[in-house]
């Protein structure tokens, strides 16, 4: 199954449209599948007007939003948009949601409950597909330029998982690599399927993995402590289901010392030092982590019990004074040249 896996992005250069664009055809060129941008308002330049920059400048590459959430976007807003870039790069765009991060915090918003997020997607699709924006009104304002984009859901917990597996076209699985979390996760999304009348096989299924690429043992160590950190904040049953334990200061307390929270800050390599606690275990089982040569193997020993539809990398780095921009592409390359290759 190996063979059949694409794989996405969502770390391009967005310091412009222009720079976006630019550093998407690049990624096109070396082989990524799917290039996604981030949707936050304060840190990000706009989303969409990057994108369809970008949609100009390939030929065959996906994209969209990963994630979009909504909170800072009205569901209406944002399937209006969806649809517009599908009418622009048709069969290319690509739709990722979640509950918000740092999108929502920084605004000074909470994310949004489960519920939320269930009928907002349920909102977009109906109004890609045509349909009134009411489900209970066959008369209402409908989408005038109605397209359809895949809606794919980000994930960790088991309540979103269900959610998602009910109403979304795909999953995307953020629980780190342990097998006992992922088989969590699909039996989930399974469920939620069966329990919403739908065939569960018919429910794609993607992966996040935070990924630290590195030869060096210390970095790699400290900041994939960093990464199981940051899946321990927003969902403690996943360390828990791996048999470790958090035996160290409550994660609210040491959140205060980092910027938001253990997966976005900006010094990773500090935020790990502040769970040197963590066994290394914990390295194993939430990130993609080390050499080229050793993520291949990583990745080649799961994807010979799962069967993901796309795999996304996630750059966890240390720039070490350097250009968070110039790491990503760096790491871009890598995984484009010496990662993926092994997949095709």
């Amino acid at each position: 199954m190996a063979g059949l896996v694409k794989f996405g992005l969502n770390r391009f250069d967005a310091r412009s449209p222009q720079q976006f664009a630019a550093s998407v055809a690049r990624g096109e060129a070396l082989g990524f599948d799917y290039a996604f941008i981030p949707s936050s308002p304060l840190l990000i330049q706009d989303p969409y007007v990057c994108l369809t920059l970008a949609a100009l400048q390939t030929e065959h590459i996906r994209l969209g939003p990963l994630l979009e959430n909504p909170i800072v976007r009205h569901p209406a807003v944002i399937a209006g948009s969806m649809a517009t870039l599908e009418r622009l790069a048709p069969g290319r765009s690509f739709l990722g949601l979640g509950v918000g991060d740092t999108a929502v915090r920084t605004v000074g918003a909470p994310p949004a409950k489960v519920a939320t997020l269930e009928r907002a997607t349920q909102t977009i699709v109906r109004l890609m597909d045509g349909e009134s924006i009411d489900a209970a009104d066959e008369q209402g304002h409908r989408l005038r330029h109605p397209a359809r984009s895949e809606v794919w859901i980000c994930a960790g917990g088991p309540r979103t998982l269900r959610m998602a597996g009910r109403v979304a076209d795909g999953v995307f699985i953020r629980c780190g690599t342990h097998p006992a979390n992922l088989n969590n996760a699909i039996e989930n999304i399974r469920a939620g399927a069966s329990e919403a009348g739908r065939d569960p096989d018919t429910v794609k299924i993607g992966a996040i993995f935070h990924t630290v690429l590195s030869d060096d043992p210390e970095e790699v160590a400290t900041i994939g402590r960093s990464a199981a950190a940051g899946y321990y904040e927003y969902t403690p049953v996943l360390l828990e289901r791996t048999g470790q334990i958090w035996d160290g200061p409550d994660v609210e307390v040491l959140k205060k010392k980092i910027w938001q929270d253990f997966h976005h800050t900006p010094d990773l390599v500090a935020a790990g030092k502040l769970v040197d606690f963590l066994p290394e275990a914990c390295v194993e089982d939430f990130s993609l982590h080390g050499t080229a040569d050793e993520i291949v193997a990583q990745l080649q020993r799961i994807l010979a019990s799962f069967a993901f539809d796309i795999v996304v990398t996630h750059p966890m780095s240390a720039p070490s004074g350097q250009s968070v921009h110039e790491v990503n592409q760096r790491f871009a390359e890598t995984v484009a040249t010496q990662v993926i290759p092994a997949f095709r």
